[in-house]
């Protein structure tokens, strides 16, 4: 039997990272999202705004994925839309992004957080 009817809404993305407020604070300025005032030392989520916002969880002994091998895969990541690739690769960059090696299309660009996330810049 198959309904329309939602079981739930999607309200946060969450990452895993060794530091959550670094991380937070790397996303905040891609996204001009600022943190929530209720963030703590474990925890810490960005305001969107909207209906689904973005948060970081900071656990011991993390390691962070190895895209795109999968001993270690990436399991989930984030696709920012940009006007110009160039230019959004410039800034992501200047935040401490680093671009990975692996280039698998022209419509997007893979790069790494400062945890080691993979996440696409996308036209």
């Amino acid at each position: 039997m198959t309904t329309n009817t939602p079981v739930a809404r999607l309200s946060c993305i969450a990452l895993d990272c060794p530091d959550a407020r670094s991380l937070a604070e790397f996303y905040a300025a891609i996204t001009g999202w600022p943190i929530s005032p209720e963030a703590d030392d474990d925890w810490v989520q960005l305001d969107s705004g909207g209906a689904v916002h973005l948060a970081f969880q900071q656990v011991e002994d993390y390691q962070p994925p190895r895209w795109p091998g999968q001993e270690s895969p990436q399991q989930a990541h984030l696709d920012l839309v940009v006007d110009d690739l160039d230019e959004g690769e410039r800034r992501v960059l200047a935040l401490g992004a680093t671009k990975h090696a692996v280039q698998p299309g022209t419509g997007f660009r893979v790069f790494l957080d400062p945890a080691g996330h993979p996440f696409c810049l996308v036209r």
